[in-house]
């Protein structure tokens, strides 16, 4: 069967009717590690997100556009993420949902404020993502040398004369957070009696735990991911090593608890106060359940940034330039995460960290609740 040219008037006609759809779109990009060792939390990212788009759709859209979402893979990779961050560019897209991975987000903030995208992050920590100067560049959550600083104090103030091995997995955050510990913990008057680098990859840490169990420390800080948190958390156990196990916000996953197994019970890590327990948010978390996902860490921190566009696109309009100086400028603003108000650097001006302690719930199943806070 031979192609068939439509006249130029039918293709004149069809660009016509098809033009408004096209024009009566917002495109908001998603930029979370889908696949790799961080996909537990790139899920909680994507599911925020996908649940926030279908929101404001059914209230009327934004200035009475459509939300259509662009989600792409980060894969926890800096080259996968340059090139999720161009795709995005190449497909007009203005506004982000940027990344979780210090590792991913540093080097993709750069192709934001090369294409003026507005990128609003709900999970990257590392405080270089804010201090390098990009205008469009945002964060709803805490920072390293934040939440680093409150563990420290946390060991300081509940654990007399401590012995502390630090411990980091080698990605971007994990140095980072681990290093803002270290320095506060100095400050505060105690030497880690360790200090040890892990791949984010390996499985076997028997020499580690070995180290560990002889040097005589009773507390072990990590600053890493949930994956090799969750083996490493096995192995002493399987070595008898009984140790305080504090990590921070990258451990907030049912994952960790998965692998870990009776070994998570008491295990701590440092977070924002559980956004499913805030007043008003109870019919959401429960359309999360009723869908199947459980709303935990991250997915309201992605469901924030996308009220946050919401409302500065309402506001200021479409032009990522005007929207960041809005947020910027204006504030607080209402979110399932409470008011939310941003500095010049585009960082939260108020964060409240607090200590969550993992334990078995009468279902059997681990969960986590809040012990210390900010």
């Amino acid at each position: 069967m031979k192609n068939k040219i439509l006249p130029v008037f039918v293709v004149l006609v069809l660009v016509m009717f098809a033009a408004p759809a096209a024009w009566a779109e917002i495109l908001i990009g998603v930029a979370a590690p889908i696949t790799g060792p961080s996909a537990a939390i790139g899920a909680q990212i994507e599911h925020g997100a996908v649940m926030a788009a279908r929101d404001i759709n059914a209230a009327g859209g934004i200035r009475g556009k459509k939300v259509v979402l662009d989600i792409v893979d980060d894969a926890s990779e800096p080259k996968q993420a340059v090139s999720a961050a161009n795709k995005l560019a190449g497909d007009g897209v203005r506004f982000v949902v940027a990344h979780f991975n210090s590792g991913a987000a540093l080097p993709a903030s750069s192709v934001y404020d090369e294409n003026s995208m507005l990128a609003l992050s709900p999970g990257v920590t590392n405080p270089q993502l804010t201090e390098a100067g990009y205008p469009l560049q945002f964060r709803i959550c805490g920072r390293d040398d934040q939440q680093g600083a409150f563990a420290a104090s946390y060991i300081k103030n509940t654990i007399p004369n401590p012995k502390v091995a630090i411990i980091q997995d080698k990605t971007a955050y994990g140095m980072g957070i681990a290093e803002k510990f270290k320095q506060r913990l100095n400050e505060l008057g105690i030497r880690e009696i360790s200090y040890d680098g892990v791949n984010i990859t390996d499985k076997d840490f028997t020499a580690l735990v070995a180290k560990i169990k002889q040097s005589g420390a009773d507390t072990i800080y990590f600053g890493g991911m949930y994956g090799p948190a969750s083996l490493l958390l096995r192995q002493l156990e399987d070595q008898s090593v009984k140790v305080t196990f504090i990590g921070g916000d990258a451990m907030m996953s049912n994952e960790l608890a998965a692998t870990a197994g009776d070994a998570v019970n008491n295990v701590m890590n440092t977070f924002n106060a559980d956004p499913r327990k805030i007043p008003g948010n109870d019919a959401l978390v429960r359309k999360f359940r009723e869908s199947g996902f459980e709303p935990e860490a991250y997915t309201l921190y992605s469901y924030a940034a996308m009220q946050l566009f919401k409302q500065a696109i309402e506001s200021a309009g479409d032009d990522p330039e005007a929207a960041a100086e809005y947020l910027k400028e204006k504030g607080p603003f209402k979110t399932v995460l409470g008011d939310i108000e941003f500095d010049e650097k585009g960082d939260p001006k108020s964060v409240n960290f607090v200590i969550n302690r993992w334990y078995k719930g009468q279902d059997g199943k681990y969960t986590y609740a809040e012990v210390g806070k900010k």
